[in-house]
């Protein structure tokens, strides 16, 4: 399926959790609301991977990088 328009988005861990824990989960529910109003807007899931990323200078967080395609 091709898709005309993309979108692409950055969801990470929270910051705190990661520095003061080691590790902190994904915002599950913030991530939900904004894939349903997305998805209300006409964009679907395309591709999605999981990747760390730098934090300050010690510290490493996930994020995942979303694409939307319309």
């Amino acid at each position: 399926m091709a898709f005309s328009q993309y979108k692409v988005m950055a969801i990470s861990e929270g910051a705190l959790g990661t520095i003061f824990l080691g590790a902190s989960g994904f915002p599950l529910k913030k991530m939900e609301t904004v894939l349903n109003e997305q998805a209300a807007d006409g964009w679907q899931l395309v591709f999605q991977v999981v990747e760390k990323r730098r934090l300050w200078l010690f510290w490493a967080r996930e994020t995942v990088i979303v694409t939307l395609g319309k």
